[in-house]
């Protein structure tokens, strides 16, 4: 083969390979309810910081992104029902979960908080005979379940952390058991949660919460993981990560 043609045919390759990534679509499963992880703005699309993740990691990955909205105790099974490609919803990465499903390295880690009235304690025994709100299936359920519920208190699940703040202010639950930085800005900062503060020191307890937010991904799938991986670290190297962080909150949440 002579250079002229040569170098044609590795330029077509070049173009069919370049042509293959940017025809890929990533499928992103979130749950649109736990602001300011994602919401559901004005135009009916999720938007918040895990929306700014995923489109971030598309771009780096050279992939389309395309949101997936679904509720919380059905994305497990719809990443098994191959209704997405991963789960990108603020997901602790736990023991539990990694039976179920592959995780990716942490994109963040906060801990979570009890919301009550001001003054409140928040020791095990001291929600008997009250009631303590949690997100369904989530790991603060089972926390709450295990610390408070064996001791008394009446654990009440709702399927939106939203409707969970509504029952709060109203007295229909004594406390929101919550990730802090969804019941900062959904709850305490906001008129309705007057009177209202986080009580207790915050819980981080690993058997419970993992080792932070990850990406889920289907069992056995490790080339994902590892695209995804190096994604994450290629948006903390490039600054992107820093900006949509500063977008949403005043301090850290990627955490030691």
């Amino acid at each position: 083969m002579n250079k002229p043609i040569k170098q044609l045919a590795l330029a077509g390759m070049l173009l069919a390979m370049l042509g293959t990534a940017q025809g890929e679509t990533l499928r992103f499963g979130m749950d649109g309810n736990y602001p300011p992880f994602t919401k559901q703005g004005a135009d009916g699309n999720l938007q918040g910081f895990d929306v700014d993740i995923a489109q971030a990691l598309c771009q780096v990955m050279q992939v389309t992104c395309q949101i997936v909205p679904q509720d919380w105790d059905g994305l497990i099974p719809g990443l098994n029902a191959n209704k997405y490609d991963a789960i990108l919803s603020s997901m602790s990465i736990t023991a539990e979960r990694k039976k179920a499903v592959d995780f990716t390295n942490k994109y963040y880690h906060v801990p979570a908080r009890m919301i009550a009235k001001a003054g409140s304690s928040i020791g095990a025994k001291d929600f008997s005979g009250k009631r303590i709100g949690v997100l369904r299936a989530s790991t603060q359920e089972k926390y709450a379940r295990d610390v408070w519920g064996k001791n008394g208190a009446n654990i009440v699940v709702y399927g939106k952390a939203p409707e969970a703040f509504l029952d709060l202010k109203s007295g229909r639950v004594d406390g929101v058991f919550v990730t802090s930085e969804v019941g900062d800005q959904d709850f305490i900062q906001t008129k309705q949660g007057a009177g209202y503060a986080f009580v207790g020191a915050p819980i981080t307890d690993v058997r419970y919460f993992g080792e932070g937010a990850g990406i889920a991904v289907k069992k056995g799938n490790a080339e994902l993981v590892q695209r995804l991986n190096q994604a994450i670290s290629q948006i903390r190297k490039n600054g992107s990560y820093g900006k949509i962080q500063k977008k949403y909150f005043s301090a850290d949440i990627f955490g030691d």
